[in-house]
């Protein structure tokens, strides 16, 4: 759903354009390539592949620290450059004050950090602050050209709404006539399950913690009418205090009351029975996504000294059609080791009949938080950040990206030809926005 290439220059002209008589970028203009899909990728996805069990038509992560390790590289940084291009009314705060806009001027690009099928994520430096984002940058004519305008517009639209300690933070949003850009909170501590591998983590009371993070996000989207539909391992980021955060709303959808869908989306192992038979699907389908998650954190291979993270779907194995299977008609089966708490907790998140699925009765988010195997989770200590993990990732200060893939952060700036959107590109206006904080808004005169 999302697709761009980063207009670059490498010389030290200042940026123009003109409020008048915009100007239209030459054919032979040079621009980014991307293609692949956005997100973590294993060693082997980092090369052509037939065989990676994702359904990649609406599915586009967002940020992914990867599962491996990589040095940070001395890459000269970069200025941003591209005609302005389309006119948007005057942004304004709640009391009708005009606010200052940003533009990709603004910002210095230091490096790629995630590559997608229609774009990349850069990590970007902002140049009055030098504060550390990573900016999501998407191309309108293969969005056009996909019929993903609207997925677009949504995930834009729902991360403006949404103000989470356990959510990863969308600061700006703006647009040219060929591309539109997310700027969103820079989150280098990998993703959870990466060092949960790498440390050797995965006790119930750390386990614990995390799944409370999760369930306290996804609490929050489902009181604000928002289905997050892509909950997986690599969609959930540790900050550099060992906090988890969700990320990647291309999947969202807003929804009314009892709202339901009948989209098949998702990745195959964390889709709900319900997604897979196609009989329409509501909130309930992303709790049945964090008993899968549950079910990774608690399921690790032991070992005489500790628990070593070789976490697995509950449902796995063959094709997609087989985990489809599986998913649909398969018992699941839970190790001995884990306590009866834990036990409970998974068959109730894990039931194939959604109406009776923990979450979905008529207490909603309660339920889960309200379980027994939460009883040592004090909730409002948990969201004021009052409850620290007992990992904290290895990050080497804001600009590091020690937890992030090597083959995105080594990936050369290539550069293709950039092209014109087809058709109308009415489904982006009102695009813009910045973050109403005191510390990211310019107040000037009010206008209305």
């Amino acid at each position: 759903m999302v697709s761009s290439q980063l207009t670059v220059l490498l010389n030290n002209e200042s940026w123009k354009s003109s409020k008048d008589h915009l100007k239209v970028i030459p054919s032979n203009h040079l621009e980014f390539d991307f293609s692949d899909v956005f997100g973590p990728i294993s060693e082997s996805t980092c090369q052509d592949s037939d065989n990676v069990e994702v359904i990649y038509d609406q599915s586009h992560s967002l940020v992914g620290p990867s599962p491996r390790v990589s040095q940070s590289l001395g890459l000269s940084k970069l200025t941003i450059r591209e005609e302005l291009d389309i006119y948007e009314e005057p942004l304004l705060d709640e009391k009708c004050v005009k606010v200052e806009r940003v533009g990709i001027e603004d910002f210095e690009v230091m490096r790629v950090v995630g590559r997608g099928a229609f774009g990349k994520v850069y990590q970007v430096r902002k140049r009055d602050t030098s504060d550390i984002y990573a900016m999501k940058v998407v191309r309108k004519d293969k969005i056009l050209e996909k019929n993903h305008a609207e997925y677009m517009k949504a995930e834009r639209d729902i991360l403006t709404k949404i103000d989470h300690p356990f959510v990863v933070q969308l600061r700006y949003s703006f647009q040219t006539k060929y591309r539109l850009y997310l700027v969103l909170d820079f989150v280098n501590g990998g993703h959870l399950f990466f060092q949960l591998h790498r440390h050797g983590l995965f006790r119930e009371d750390l386990a614990r913690v995390y799944a409370a993070e999760i369930v306290s996000a996804v609490s929050h989207l489902h009181a604000n009418g928002i289905m997050h539909r892509d909950l997986k391992p690599e969609n959930i980021l540790l900050d550099a205090d060992g906090h988890a955060l969700l990320t990647d709303f291309g999947l969202a959808k807003e929804f009314d009351g009892n709202g339901r869908s009948n989209s098949l989306c998702g990745t195959v192992e964390y889709m709900s029975p319900e997604i897979i038979l196609g009989k329409g699907h509501d909130k309930a389908a992303d709790w049945w996504s964090v008993g899968v998650l549950l079910y990774e954190m608690l399921t690790g291979q032991r070992t005489s000294q500790m628990i070593v993270l070789h976490a697995q779907p509950p449902f796995r194995g063959g094709n997609r059609e087989k985990i489809q299977q599986k998913i649909v008609k398969e018992k699941m089966k839970l190790p001995a080791f884990l306590s009866s708490e834990a036990h409970s907790l998974l068959k109730a998140l894990l039931q194939k009949d959604p109406s009776k699925r923990l979450g979905s009765g008529a207490m909603g988010s309660d339920e889960v938080k309200h379980h027994k195997w939460f009883k040592p989770i004090n909730w409002k200590k948990l969201e004021a950040r009052e409850i620290q993990p007992s990992f904290r990732p290895e990050v080497a200060g804001n600009h590091c990206v020690a937890n992030f893939d090597k083959c995105w952060t080594d990936m050369p700036l290539t550069d293709s030809p950039a092209s014109s959107p087809h058709g109308s590109t009415t489904f982006f206006q009102r695009f813009t926005y910045v973050k109403p904080a005191a510390y990211l808004l310019e107040i000037q005169s009010p206008v209305c």
